[in-house]
């Protein structure tokens, strides 16, 4: 099944559906991407704080070996961590990230978090498109920035980030942040897209949309992502879960379905609270 896909604000193009990798670690994880790939995933996601970057580009180099699938065809993201916010740290950092993913130029690399209390994710912008200079990334992006944030390092650089990954899923739909992202021109990519710890299975609007569609609580959450033009990046390592994620391409929510599920958000909707870093899921 192909995968539909974005164009970014910078000419090139992503699945819209990501796979995740926190927590895989090791063979899990080298096991955990092949299986995703092989199930038809395209875009798969890491950070540094995830320890899994070496694991990763392993699944995806033993994938292609196999198959012969181009590396052009697979796009890989990883993300810049907080304590390396340095403009020269931000750089080091990427190339570390470039050396241990053994995959050529890194097709995304995002700011995992804004880290405020620092300051420093304009610098950390500038080591990114710096980073992108120098062939190490092909689009740079963010994730978890506020409008603030967003407005701060484009009139700094009067670059805009591709992505902006957040926090969204239907007791968190970020519609402020959605809106601010469409005027950007900037994509959102949704972390714990299912709610995870809370996730609205049981909710009427959810339930009575599975039911009407044939399908699971979470392929309609999904679907509801994808409908919003949101990138989801759901993370199982259980191969019939993933290709369950997966297949969301082939039936459409309606208008109503879609607006009862998006008015099923809550003010306190959020997930986690604090600093992002600290929370390896991110």
């Amino acid at each position: 099944m192909a995968i539909p896909t974005h164009t970014l604000n910078d000419g090139f193009e992503i699945p819209a559906l990501g796979f995740g990798t926190y927590p895989m670690k090791g063979d899990e994880c080298v096991a955990g991407v092949r299986s995703a790939l092989d199930k038809g995933y395209r875009l798969i996601d890491s950070a540094v704080n995830y320890g899994n970057e070496v694991e990763v580009g392993h699944g995806i180099r033993d994938f292609m070996s196999a198959t012969g699938t181009a590396r052009e065809d697979i796009t890989v993201q990883t993300k810049l961590p907080g304590r390396h916010h340095d403009t020269d740290a931000a750089v080091n950092s990427i190339e570390e990230s470039f050396d241990k993913l053994q995959l050529g130029t890194i097709d995304v690399v995002l700011i995992h978090w804004p880290n405020p209390i620092t300051g420093k994710y304009r610098d950390a912008w500038q080591g990114l498109i710096e980073a992108r200079q120098r062939g190490y990334v092909r689009s740079i992006g963010v994730s978890n920035f506020t409008a603030k944030h967003l407005a701060d390092i484009v009139a700094d650089t009067d670059i805009t980030p591709a992505i902006n990954q957040i926090e969204l899923h239907p007791y968190f739909n970020q519609e402020a942040m959605r809106a601010v992202h469409a005027e950007r021109g900037i994509l959102t990519q949704s972390w714990s897209p299912l709610g995870k710890r809370q996730a609205p299975y049981g909710e009427a609007a959810v339930a009575a949309a599975a039911e009407a569609h044939g399908v699971t609580p979470a392929q309609v959450i999904l679907r509801w992502q994808v409908q919003l033009g949101n990138v989801p990046l759901p993370k199982s390592a259980t191969p019939s879960r993933q290709v369950e994620n997966l297949d969301v391409f082939g039936f459409e929510l309606t208008p109503d379905e879609m607006a009862a599920i998006s008015a099923l958000t809550k003010p306190d909707g959020r997930l986690f609270g604090g600093d992002p870093d600290s929370h390896e899921e991110m």
